[in-house]
Formats: C-alpha cells, structure tokens, sequence
C-alpha cells in the first residue's frame, strides 16, 4: 500500500478505482511496434549521447468562468451564456545559465453564448467579446467552448516568446495534450494526469516498473489527433505503480525516428523540473515552472468579485 504524493483535493494523478493505474480502457488503435517490438519492450535509460537543450519554454494556460448569463431575444426565446477570464503564458528556462524568466503572458476575456443578437460586453474597464458557440448552446456545454481560443492564445504566445528568444534548438512544453498544437516545431504535449489505459497488461507492467528518469518505448496512438507517444517516470514519486508517471507526446507529423529524438531529450530535460512533494500538492508531475506560471496567470485573472459585479452592472443597463 502507498501514499499518493498528490494533494486528494485534486483528485488523482490517474483515473482509476486502485493504485494499478487509469481504469477506463482506450478504444484507441496503438501500435506499439514503432521503436522495439512489442515483445522487446523494457525501461528505457537516459542516454549519455543525450545533450539537453540550452533553452527550455514551458506554456500554460489558465481560465476561469467569471459569470453565468441569460439573454432575451426579441422573438422570446432566451439562451445561456458565459462570460470567461483566459490566460496563457510562457516560461523561458535558460538551462545554460540556470536563469527562468517569464517571456510572455496574455489575458483575454470572452462571452460564450449561442445567442444570434449577442454582442461584445464592456464591463467596467474590462471588454467580453462574443464567441458565438454551435448549436442550442446548453450552459452545461458552454465551459468546454473556452478552449478553443485558449489554444489559440497560448499557440500565439509560444511563437512571440520563440521570435524573441530562440537559439533554433530548444525544446518547447506543452502542459496538456497536443491537440492542434502539433504543427509547433520541436514541441512535445505533457499530460500528467492519466485517463485512459492505452496499452495491453502485459506492456503497462513496463509503465509501472519505470524507474525515475526512465521512459518506456515509443509507441503511435490511433485518437483523432494521433500522434506519437510514451511515458516517463519523473523523481520523487511515492513508491506507488503510477506515481509520478506522465505520458508524453508529439506530433504525428515527425518521423518515428524524430520522435525517439524527442523521447531521448524529454527523459533527459523534464526530470529536473520535477516538483517536491512539500512544496506542491501535485507534485512530482507538476513541473516547478509550470507551478509558477499557473500562479501569475491567475494572478493576472483579477478579482473575480469585482469582475462579477461588474458584469451584473453592465447587464443591468442593457435591459
């Protein structure tokens, strides 16, 4: 029996009923041929030949729902809305020189209704403009509709921070999923909580036997966005099978032999960013500078008091 590291407040590192791992099975096509064959699979040192990047960007976004909405149409009928504070930033870590600094950071704000005759919002000092969602717009559907322009924001934001400070060989982390940030170049998706299980037992005792720094095979995931992947076992973690495993992935675009590449250079570079248990309730899979970033974005969120009164003085007078 084990001590998850994670904070129970946030739930679990994995989303399963035990410490054996994701529980919820993926309907997903895996070939897990693409680096060793399947029956060759076994934990994967950091190669001394592996040099890390000088520079590291680590992105993030942050969101948060300042209020929900009604409209009033003209013909009677009425439609949910949401207004929404978003956020995205990057971190350049200069591995060189041990020196992190902030290289860009973003707020934007939306409302998020399916309504025909909804425009942008003034509230106070801060401006909602309109994102007008498919459909009948159910306010239970509304949250998910954030998003699509937080990707977008945080995909601007990386290419800002890259014009400014790239030497052309650093290594850009995504916190989440790829998605439709794959066509980024040198760019890897850092998922740190696992949903789903991806590969058959016999593959996942590999995953658990993980020890930290080591990474499995790579393997090609059948999803709608596709995409190479494997996972990694960060230091620090509890002891537990799952504990401080993160899945990494890239772009389906590359070659299998640039993934490995990837591979390689994640299992050499994430470790040291590895958190502590006593200084962050997720640790070790939240990075430190992923932490820090978190922070100032939703520091950089304002109050949601004040944004809230506000929004329900600007309604008042459109009535």
């Amino acid at each position: 029996m084990f001590v998850d590291a994670w904070d129970p407040s946030y739930g679990a590192s994995f989303e399963g009923d035990s410490s054996d791992g994701p529980a919820s099975p993926s309907s997903a096509q895996v070939d897990t041929d693409v680096e060793v064959p399947a029956g060759q699979w076994a934990p994967i040192d950091v190669s001394s030949r592996v040099r890390c990047p000088d520079v590291v960007f680590l992105v993030d976004g942050v969101r948060r729902n300042d209020a929900g909405l009604w409209t009033a149409e003209e013909d009677g009928l009425s439609y949910a809305g949401l207004a929404a504070s978003y956020a995205a930033g990057v971190v350049r870590c200069d591995l060189r020189n041990g020196v992190a600094e902030l290289a860009g950071a973003r707020v934007a704000r939306g409302l998020f209704t399916a309504s025909p005759s909804a425009e942008d919002l003034q509230a106070g000092s801060v401006r909602y403009e309109v994102h007008r969602v498919s459909g009948t717009g159910e306010a239970s559907k509304l949250p998910a509709a954030v998003q699509a322009p937080l990707t977008a924001l945080e995909i601007d934001i990386s290419g800002a921070a890259r014009d400014g400070g790239s030497d052309g060989a650093d290594l850009l982390v995504v916190d989440g999923p790829l998605r439709n940030r794959r066509q980024l170049p040198r760019t890897i998706g850092y998922v740190k909580t696992q949903q789903k299980q991806y590969l058959p037992a016999a593959l996942t005792a590999v995953v658990t036997s993980l020890r930290p720094t080591q990474r499995t095979p790579v393997f090609q995931l059948g999803t709608v966005w596709g995409g190479w992947s494997w996972y990694l076992r960060l230091p620090g973690a509890s002891g537990a099978p799952w504990s401080g495993i993160v899945r990494i992935e890239c772009s389906p675009d590359l070659t299998p032999a640039e993934a490995v590449e990837l591979a390689d250079l994640s299992s050499a570079t994430l470790p040291r960013f590895a958190s502590s248990s006593y200084k962050d309730p997720r640790a070790p899979q939240n990075l430190v500078p992923i932490a820090g970033l978190e922070r100032r974005l939703r520091g950089m969120l304002g109050d949601a008091r004040v944004l809230h009164r506000a929004l329900a003085i600007a309604t008042a007078r459109t009535r």
